[in-house]
């Protein structure tokens, strides 16, 4: 078994929850601050999405993510910078034609939703590996356009961390491996507990993981209360793992959480199963990132 841990901290997410918790990250300077700490506490990741600084909803505006990106890289903070490329792949069907976006639909061109890398050449970045029912949404990523950003993360030189909410996406993610559109050890993040995808147990994290290529670098979160206990699955069984407001809004019942509180506790239970979270150096050299 590998001892270090490599652990994650999803600091802001792209869902519209900001309203629920009291200090919630919007602003450029709260969520860089967050993954500056978030690295501080043991989280040799920092996975990031952004937010429009006055309303609090998610965005895919390049200014927001280079601002949050140069904070962090100006602070002298190792973290590895995971940036998102979700924003720009959500549908919901219109009322009157069904084949035009209604209210919630942010589709983009597969290329689009890569601006933001190209500008600013993150360690990692997400890719999203399937389409599923999001809530009331379909979050759609279909095969080509999956080819397409595959092909051009790769010449970029960016690690790709594949998301998976089903096991039908690690299939499918399996076959750009083996379409060479994949370098080295593949990154794979396991996403559980996603209404309507595949739910926080430990059942279904056993047969994701076993689906999994052998070489694979694998991690694995669960939204909400399940966090914690995904958390020490994952670790207990050689993986990695991942918390943060983007997850779980909540330390205890009724007890908000921050993103540092949810590091300390993860790093806590980390250690109760006999590992170490990884450094961020640690992490760059497993998973073959050169920075």
């Amino acid at each position: 078994m590998i001892n270090e841990v490599i652990l994650t901290c999803a600091v802001s997410g792209g869902h519209n929850n900001q309203g629920k918790h009291p200090n919630y990250p919007i602003t450029p300077e709260q969520i860089a601050n967050d993954c500056i700490d978030a690295g501080k506490a043991g989280a040799a990741i920092a996975h990031i999405h952004v937010r429009d600084p006055i309303t609090g909803m998610r965005s895919g505006d390049l200014a927001l993510f280079r601002e949050v990106v140069e904070r962090i890289r100006d602070s002298g903070s190792d973290v590895l910078i995971n940036l998102t490329t979700s924003e720009g792949a959500r549908f919901s069907p219109g009322e009157v034609d069904a084949a035009v976006g209604g209210p919630g639909t942010t589709l983009i061109q597969p290329l689009d939703r890569l601006k933001h890398i190209e500008a600013l050449m993150p360690d990692i970045c997400t890719l999203d590996v399937g389409t599923f029912n999001f809530g009331e949404t379909i979050f759609v990523n279909t095969p080509e356009h999956l080819r397409i950003m595959a092909r051009r993360i790769q010449e970029l030189g960016v690690k790709p961390e594949i998301e998976v909410f089903e096991p039908g996406h690690i299939m499918f993610a399996r076959s750009l491996i083996e379409d060479g559109l994949i370098d080295g050890d593949p990154m794979f993040q396991l996403c559980l507990g996603i209404p309507h995808a595949s739910p926080a147990t430990p059942e279904i994290l056993t047969v994701m993981k076993n689906l999994l290529p052998e070489n694979a670098n694998w991690s694995a979160f669960g939204i909400s209360r399940f966090e914690f206990s995904i958390v020490a699955q994952a670790a207990s069984q050689n993986g990695n793992c991942r918390v943060g407001l983007e997850d779980n809004l909540y330390l205890n019942k009724g007890e908000f959480a921050s993103n540092l509180l949810l590091v300390e506790r993860a790093v806590r239970i980390i250690r109760e199963v006999g590992r170490e979270p990884a450094t961020a150096a640690q992490a760059s050299k497993r998973l073959g990132i050169n920075r």
